[in-house]
């Protein structure tokens, strides 16, 4: 069908502001990775502009040769698995009740979730709860500080209320289907794009978290995969800071350009496994949270 001249402006416009913006989106990513495998001179004199300049990969042997970085790998991927279970399992728990109209002091219980987004206890009162549950310094901190998002628990919530119909709860009543065996068998297959958008998010926001594990893991090797990328870099860091002290001219700008590329390395290595797992996921990435975004 041929386009009138203000419809054709108009989709020509849009096709090439979104391919201006993805560029722009585009552009820092290329440019960290072609940094990563760039030469150090290369990257201490900015000669790298979008491809690789002198082709290395001298950073990530570095870096993956730390014995530290495979137990940091592991226990990032417990972190993950366990806090993302258990945090979603609570959101799904706490988000069906309260999406049943019929539920006894449903406004109460919702008022209840919705204040604790305003108002908490705060880091000193969190860790001293940890402390005397005696999960500080072990793994489980990381797992049972992901324990709940109100936030998260409210777009399932109107999710449920918008995807499953009364009906539905009414005939499997007249069936003999019980509350429980209804969550099961029939919410739960029916919340599956939204249940994929809280994996995605939950997994991601753990996977890059370090702050929680510098305020609650002491030993090394509870250490998760952030903190031992952090601690490479810093150790990179302290040797730039050293030489400069040092006054080694001849060597300064190759250690510059050394630690540089350590930190774009280090930024590619942390992002790589949530890359990979997003496309697994992004069919159901806009429809759930788009539906469960909808606010009654």
């Amino acid at each position: 069908m041929k386009l009138a001249k203000a419809d054709y402006f108009f989709q020509t416009s849009c096709f090439v502001f979104l391919g201006v913006a993805g560029l722009l989106v585009l552009y820092p990513l290329v440019y960290v990775i072609s940094s990563s495998l760039s030469s150090t001179i290369a990257i201490a004199t900015g000669q790298v502009i979008l491809w690789p300049v002198g082709f290395n990969t001298n950073s990530y042997r570095v870096i993956l040769g730390q014995d530290m970085l495979r137990s940091g790998f592991f226990n990032s991927l417990i972190y993950v698995a366990g806090g993302t279970t258990v945090r979603v399992a609570l959101i799904l728990l706490a988000a069906y009740p309260l999406s049943r109209r019929d539920l006894p002091g449903r406004k109460f219980f919702l008022t209840f979730y919705v204040i604790t987004m305003f108002f908490s206890g705060g880091l000193v009162p969190t860790y001293i709860l940890m402390r005397n549950l005696g999960l500080v310094g072990t793994r489980w901190a990381l797992i049972a500080r992901a324990g709940f998002s109100c936030y998260f628990m409210i777009i399932v919530k109107t999710y449920f209320q918008n995807n499953i119909p009364s009906s539905l709860l009414d005939a499997a009543h007249i069936d003999g289907c019980g509350d429980v065996a209804f969550f099961f068998l029939f919410a739960l297959p029916l919340a599956v794009p939204v249940i994929a958008v809280m994996v995605l998010f939950n997994s991601v926001g753990i996977w890059n978290s370090y702050f929680s594990g510098m305020i609650y893991l002491t030993r090394p090797s509870t250490f998760n995969f952030q903190m031992v990328l952090r601690d490479i870099l810093f150790v990179s860091r302290m040797a730039l800071g050293t030489a400069d002290m040092a006054n080694i001219d001849d060597r300064l700008d190759s250690l510059a350009g050394l630690y540089q590329q350590i930190r774009y390395s280090v930024l590619v290595i942390g992002a790589f496994p949530m890359m990979v797992l997003y496309p697994f996921i992004q069919k159901f990435f806009i429809r759930g949270l788009m539906i469960g975004s909808l606010k009654e």
